[in-house]
């Protein structure tokens, strides 16, 4: 005979809501086992003498879920080609001698990790599987929590939660919260999306007459609310709060778009992507100031400013059909996987320099697959013109060093500046204006070089020089303030003055 395992799902755990049809398939089938044996319906089972046998052992042999979903689903499959063997032998004449009957709680297509795995092992391994329906935990979920999922619905496993999963202006039930520990796991998740004081709703055996709870508590007390077991879910009803939809980047390009659209902002309506290349480079030395500061606050907005000239720039596309900003998030996403092999491949990275080599590989990778030649292409490639000179300089310096154009150490580089310097002092003597910029500019390189050398990027230390002066410069204005003093009523030597005690502080 050929082996065959059904699936019967035992409902909610109210017995009255077990469907006839799989109470006497429950009772025709002599081989039964269940998931678990922590279900109210088994009680029923006691009550008729009716045998079974349970998975719950698995769960305190195996460290994980997926090992447990992964060792019934072994188990059931050699059991049923064991019995059709058997059977074969000595056939009883029973409809139903050579079935298995596997039943779970809820409903076997619902939340059953094993039951998935049985409709992708069986078909391999000759076996045929029967699943038959039960009532859900979702039925009593909709029923006793009052909630219409035509609303807009979701169902999240909490063994697998991500806060990018989450959608406010959703219905949201989260299944599989077994105990505290998992409570935590949900409660942290939701944070990131949620405020610490959002009301939440658990419910516990939900339709089952004196068990049933059901508690509406602050997110930040989630787990310390007892009573978590295998019938206990915890539901998010959906929110039209603006403030919960305004932390989606889907709110995001939803708001760009009416910005741009007839009905929209006048001004933005306008803009092109020549016309706000000028406010993308703003925005971004806006964003740089606030990292040289130290603002988180000031980063806060900055980073929202970038991000917006990106969204207004893919949002101009959109209009024209080239592509959308999912387009540019896809690229990213991909490039982001491809470019870390040490990280989502097979490759390893003990250390960062190994790292970026494995990045720089499969930029060439990237460019063979584009059908452009890395042997052919300039060292120097990829370098964007409209970098800022130090920046650029920079730049130069580490793609010429990764060939090999580079000294050894850093002597002959601070050698190289003093030589750089010589000759802007005779070009300063020669007052040739254009040989001096030359001069000038062969110092600023060479110097560019001594900070690639001890590891200081130079843009970053200039920055900081910068904000030193200007600490410094602001001192003076200061003291001269407390004197009832302007500039042209003081001299550089007292201006110096004041400058070193500046520096005392800064």
């Amino acid at each position: 005979m050929k082996p065959t395992i059904t699936v019967v799902g035992l409902g909610s755990g109210d017995p009255d809501q077990l469907t006839l049809g799989i109470w006497r398939r429950l009772q025709a089938v002599p081989h039964r086992y269940v998931r678990t044996a922590e279900h109210p319906m088994m009680s029923l089972f006691k009550e008729h003498d009716m045998l079974y046998k349970s998975f719950d052992s698995l769960y305190e042999q195996l460290d994980s879920f997926p090992d447990v979903y992964a060792a019934i689903t072994e188990a059931l499959i050699q059991e049923a080609l064991l019995l059709a063997a058997s059977d074969a032998a000595d056939d009883s004449g029973s409809a139903h001698a050579h079935e298995i009957i596997y039943a779970v709680p809820g409903h076997p297509m619902v939340a059953e990790r094993t039951v998935q795995l049985l409709r992708e092992r069986c078909p391999e391994e000759g076996i045929d599987l029967t699943i038959l329906g039960g009532e859900s935990f979702l039925d009593q979920a909709f029923t006793r929590l009052g909630f219409d999922p035509i609303e807009g619905f979701q169902l999240l496993d909490a063994s697998d939660l991500k806060a990018s999963l989450l959608r406010p202006e959703l219905h949201t039930v989260i299944g599989q919260v077994y105990d505290e520990y998992t409570a935590s796991d949900v409660k942290l998740t939701l944070m990131e999306r949620l405020p610490d004081d959002y009301t939440v709703i658990v419910g516990h055996s939900l339709g089952i007459a004196g068990e049933e709870q059901i508690l509406a508590v602050p997110l930040y007390e989630l787990d310390r609310t007892p009573g978590y077991g295998n019938l206990s879910l915890i539901w998010l009803p959906r929110s039209t709060d603006e403030t919960l939809r305004n932390r989606s980047f889907e709110r995001l390009h939803e708001i760009v778009a009416i910005l741009r659209s007839p009905e929209g902002c006048p001004w933005d309506r306008e803009q092109t992507h020549l016309t706000l290349r000028k406010n993308f480079i703003e925005e971004t030395y806006e964003a740089i100031e606030a990292i040289d500061n130290d603002d988180p606050d000031n980063m806060c907005e900055e980073f929202g400013d970038v991000i917006l000239q990106v969204m207004l720039h893919s949002q101009i596309e959109e209009e024209v059909g080239s592509f959308s900003v999912y387009d540019v998030l896809q690229a990213l996403n991909e490039k982001l996987i491809f470019r870390h092999p040490h990280v989502f491949g097979d490759l390893g990275a003990n250390n960062s320099a190994e790292a970026l080599q494995n990045w720089e590989q499969m930029k060439a990778e990237e460019k063979r697959r584009k059908g452009i030649d890395p042997t052919k292409a300039s060292q120097l490639d990829g370098i964007p013109p409209d970098l800022p000179a130090l920046m650029k300089a920079y730049k130069i310096q580490k793609k010429a060093a990764k060939v090999g154009f580079d000294w050894d150490d850093i002597k002959p580089v601070l050698d190289k500046i003093d030589e750089e310097l010589v000759e802007l002092r005779e070009a300063i003597e020669s007052k040739d204006a254009e040989e001096q910029a030359s001069e000038l500019g062969d110092l600023l390189f060479a110097a560019v070089n001594a900070s690639r050398f001890i590891h200081a990027d130079p843009e970053e230390a200039l920055a900081r020089t910068n904000q030193k002066f200007k600490k410094r410069f602001e001192y003076i204005e200061q003291q001269l303030r407390i004197s009832g003093r302007t500039f042209d009523q003081t001299d550089l030597i007292e201006m110096d003055k004041f400058w070193e005690e500046a520096k005392k502080f800064s």
